[in-house]
């Protein structure tokens, strides 16, 4: 099979455990681009964050961001973009406030997020660990009720976080009760955050837009991955890799399984893979199928 397109999701995978980029990585994204397989990163992570990442990698592809809800390469001209509307922020906020939770909406300009303190430093390992850059503005209020009254927003996404679990399963019931029309997502089976978007809104469908726009199908797409958010592309894509450090359920599903995201799987998957396959227009010249 020939691959055109290499699909990388970004925490558990592309990234070490500490955050950075894997050693060897670049060098080996590079290795693949040259062989002209478009890559891209697939990630729950805002924009500006994911895009930080992708310009380390030099990489001028539109980026899947926001779990599928905010795709392109820029800010300003997004291929795609879904979300809740203002007066359904305003209403999942108002639900949310009655749980002892901290929330946050991420639009793909700035943050905000309510003050409410929680023990742990659980918001502030959220938060301060999200890799956000410093030019994403972070903001905390009161009320992110009373600030949405004066300053509607409509975000790609909502999250919320936890550290009882009987308010994280009330509030998930709630939610899903309530809102039919949003996904309410349980962040890789942990009772401590949930993820809030619009309805249908997923890393795969995400992908799945992006294939349609390059006019690659995803049974020549490679996505590599590492926890259960990722499952549904691993298995729809023509080869889903799970990284050694994935859940059972999540290599289960893969077609194959590298090394772990300490031991530079991402950059091995790509050696061992692409190793042989030809550059595109080469094989145009010689007319094999592509």
């Amino acid at each position: 099979m020939l691959y055109r397109m290499l699909a990388i999701n970004v925490d558990g995978t592309l990234l070490r455990s500490n955050g950075r980029i894997q050693s060897g990585t670049k060098e080996a994204i590079e290795y693949v681009r040259k062989k002209e397989v478009y890559v891209t990163l697939v990630t729950s992570r805002n924009f500006p964050s994911a895009k930080k990442i992708a310009k380390a990698l030099k990489l001028d592809s539109h980026i899947i961001t926001h779990n599928g809800a905010f795709i392109g390469n820029s800010l300003d001209q997004p291929i795609y973009q879904n979300r809740l509307s203002e007066e359904k922020t305003f209403n999942i906020v108002q639900v949310l406030e009655n749980f002892e939770c901290n929330i946050r909406l991420l639009h793909e300009r700035f943050s905000v997020g309510n003050k409410m303190k929680m023990p742990g430093n659980i918001i502030a390992k959220a938060v301060l660990g999200s890799g956000d850059p410093l030019f994403y503005p972070m903001q905390f209020v009161d009320s992110l009720g009373d600030y949405l009254l004066d300053n509607p927003v409509a975000p790609p996404k909502l999250e919320a976080f936890f550290t009882n679990e009987k308010e994280f399963n009330n509030a998930y019931q709630t939610l899903t009760e309530a809102f039919p029309d949003i996904t309410v997502s349980n962040v890789d089976n942990q009772r401590q955050k949930l993820e809030i978007g619009p309805r249908g809104v997923s890393k795969l469908t995400g992908l799945r837009i992006l294939s349609q726009q390059l006019g690659i199908p995803l049974s020549k797409t490679v996505v590599i991955g590492d926890s259960p958010g990722d499952m549904p592309m691993i298995e729809a894509a023509g080869l889903g890799v799970a990284m050694w450090n994935s859940p059972k359920e999540v290599k289960k599903v893969a077609d194959w399984v590298t090394r772990s995201n300490d031991q530079n799987g991402v950059a091995y998957m790509i050696k061992e893979h692409f190793r042989k396959q030809q550059r595109i227009d080469f094989l145009r010249t010689i007319k094999i199928e592509k």
